[in-house]
């Protein structure tokens, strides 16, 4: 634990402007960032008696090392940077709502010669209008199905579309009236991008234009007695009417707003966000999070604020934002939000009338949020404290083990050995800091063995060695006696791969495995870094110099979390040896042909049918495809001579054994013999470790 006043700055360098400051760690981490009008005044408070200190604000200042300013010119800049680098650095102290990236859209690609719609997550591509966001994706299915029956707009994929083109037979909704199946030119492409605008208007909330279209078209049908025609409109419109009402009117002026609200407690927030257009709640959204700091609500707002609009622009902010509390102060975030929209945007408390109502509709949900969201979660904060103290206490560790690796060794009867690392921080999966590897039987630039065969306590070995000698020339190019700006941090500002030392290294076997990773840090001169391994017979845990396990009772936290820490590096080490797996039977001779791209590759295999009758033919044969010269066909002819004939292909779905083909065709059903007789896992000869 650090003393504040080892780091703290003397009062005449603080400048008294606005700026954003970086709390680091003894490692050079990010653990903190903050804004300030003025920033002599701001960090002055987190350097006085620990005592009166908040507690979470004293856990974090006694866990930084240094502090770092940057000045701007207005608040404005001091919010927009402070959003760059929480979203940068990532800052463990910091309030960090859960990324919204899962929310699904309904979008229509009006960037696209046939618009499409289409359920989309993720980031917002340009030229496409985006309707949500939904709880669900079925929701948005349900809307769409009862849409399709009036505008019939393109919904199929782009394979499905060049499919139907090609055959000149559109799919299934073509044939039932849902597409107007611009696949086979029934419709031309202007004419199917104005039933796409059409489409987009009505879910934006013009919706009185194209019922009173469709009622005056089923008059005019049942005056003409074209009763088949006025009752397929009676049916467009009921099914109209049918999906407004899954978005009830709530505001009666057509109002344009989002709508936010928080619940909290002392520890964790609930954030909810009803977005209201044309009057009508199009979507809704909510997050969590754990108080890290201490918080206001006005600040839990700036901070939902920053989450929802920090990278929208134009139109996807709306005129109109409605919050429980105002951050302090507000012009900053109003000036910042007008900016990111283009014109005035109004930040205000509701007061009085359906607005009011709505907000504390909005209430209820993020109250409600909050209790399911304790009721799931109940004593897990308390859970994986207690599970990282058993750990300590079991392992007889001077402190809890923050940040745990786990490396597991993966191989199918010796061949594509390969190994992964997984990172827990805090008891929870950081996936961002997994790393894998391919054992190459080497350290350094020392050859250590062949990397082939069986041999996990010695891959092992070179797996912890690699990634460890990796620390160290980080440590010792720019490490923790090295002050500086960017110790642990490349040059654009993001972490290095390897420079964070873990607190506990987990390895995926017994002794050998776990005298082998001892043995590989005392060569490399550390000992501050303590190990352990999990055997997967008797969940029994190892440690280095033992003879006898340490067993902790099967109802330990502390045992439940190596095992989730042991399982995925398991799964993930798995995941990876069988891609490379996969990529090896795929593999062809015409790989090895220099200057040979894909493009010209499947322009052989589809001249000539199979890898089997290319090889047979003459290079006066192969010069016939266009963009093979003669002495590309030499060296393909070549290449294929050398090369051994590849294992039979096998159909997957009857056994049967292709002798006329091999792999590469473009039959996906066939594989080489050697992925079918391997089987499952648990059936082989040799398993997958």
């Amino acid at each position: 634990m650090a003393d504040p006043s080892s780091y703290r700055p003397s009062p005449g360098q603080i400048p008294d402007s606005p700026g954003v400051y970086k709390f680091r760690d003894e490692h050079r981490r990010v653990i903190y960032v903050g804004k300030a009008k003025s920033l002599r005044q701001r960090l002055a408070n987190y350097f006085q008696d620990l005592a009166g200190l908040h507690p979470r604000t004293r856990s974090m200042v006694t866990t930084a090392a240094s502090v770092e300013w940057t000045v701007v010119s207005t608040e404005v800049e001091a919010l927009q940077l402070e959003y760059s680098w929480i979203k940068e650095f990532d800052p463990r102290f910091n309030v960090k709502y859960r990324d919204d990236k899962s929310y699904p859209y309904l979008a229509v690609t009006m960037n696209e010669q046939y618009p499409r719609v289409q359920v989309m997550r993720g980031h917002k591509k340009k030229g496409v209008k985006y309707f949500g966001p939904y709880a669900h994706a079925w929701a948005i299915r349900d809307t769409v199905d009862l849409l399709l029956r009036v505008f019939p707009v393109r919904t199929c994929s782009a394979g499905v579309f060049k499919n139907a083109a090609r055959t000149g037979r559109p799919c299934l909704l073509g044939y039932i009236g849902k597409c107007s199946a611009p696949c086979v030119e029934r419709i031309t492409a202007e004419d199917h991008r104005e039933l796409a605008e059409d489409f987009s208007d009505f879910m934006a909330g013009r919706t009185g234009t194209y019922l009173r279209r469709l009622e005056r078209q089923m008059m005019d049908a049942a005056e003409e007695m074209e009763y088949e025609r006025a009752a397929r409109l009676r049916d467009d419109i009921e099914a109209l009417k049918k999906a407004m009402e899954k978005n009830a009117v709530v505001l009666a002026d057509a109002t344009d707003a989002d709508l936010i609200a928080v619940a909290e407690d002392e520890l964790e927030a609930a954030v909810q966000i009803f977005h209201v257009r044309g009057g009508r709640v199009r979507g809704q959204r909510g997050w969590v999070t754990d108080k890290v700091e201490a918080v206001t609500t006005g600040d839990l707002v700036e901070h939902a604020l920053q989450q929802l609009y920090g990278e929208e622009t134009g139109d996807s902010v709306p005129k109109e934002v409605l919050v429980p509390a105002l951050p302090d102060p507000v012009e900053p975030v109003q000036e910042w939000l007008t900016g990111r929209r283009g014109s005035n945007v109004s930040l205000r408390i509701p007061q009085r009338g359906d607005k009011k109502a709505l907000m504390e509709t909005v209430q209820r949900n993020a109250q409600q949020s909050l209790v399911l969201h304790k009721t799931k979660r109940a004593s897990d904060l308390t859970t994986r404290s207690r599970a990282l103290e058993e750990i300590a206490e079991a392992l007889d560790l001077d402190s809890a083990p923050l940040r745990i690796e786990c490396y597991d060794i993966s191989h199918l009867q010796g061949d594509d050995v390969v190994a992964s690392m997984v990172v827990f921080e805090d008891g929870l999966a950081r996936k961002s800091e997994y790393r894998r590897f391919q054992i190459k039987g080497r350290v350094g630039d020392t050859q250590v063995w062949h990397g082939e065969g069986q041999d996990d306590v010695r891959s092992m070995h070179e797996v912890i060695a690699r990634r460890f000698r990796r620390y160290l020339a980080e440590k010792e190019k720019t490490g923790e006696w090295a002050e500086g700006e960017d110790a642990f941090t490349e040059e654009d500002g993001r972490p290095k791969r390897f420079a964070y030392p873990p607190q506990l290294v987990v390895v995926d076997g017994g002794q050998p495995q776990v005298a082998a990773a001892r043995r590989a840090l005392d060569e490399l001169g550390i000992d501050d870094i303590a190990v352990c391994g999990l055997a997967k017979r008797l969940e029994e845990v190892w440690l280095p110099g033992e003879d006898d396990p340490v067993v902790l009772p099967r109802t330990s936290e502390g045992l439940y979390l190596l095992q989730r820490v042991r399982d995925e590096a398991h799964r993930f080490a798995i995941t990876y040896q069988r891609t490379k797996r996969a990529k090896r039977f795929r593999a062809s001779p015409l790989d090895d042909v220099p200057g040979l791209g894909d493009t010209r590759k499947q322009a052989l295999l589809k001249h000539f049918g199979s890898l089997k009758k290319l090889r047979a033919a003459t290079i006066d044969q192969i010069c016939e495809v266009p963009g093979i010269g003669r002495k590309t066909a030499e060296t393909i002819a070549a290449a294929l001579a050398q090369a051994a004939p590849a294992a039979p292909a096998v159909n997957t779905a009857t056994g049967e054994i292709m002798e006329d083909e091999e792999p590469g065709t473009t039959d996906t059903s066939v594989e080489p013999v050697a992925a079918f007789t391997a089987g499952p896992p648990d059936r082989r000869r040799g398993q997958e470790t």
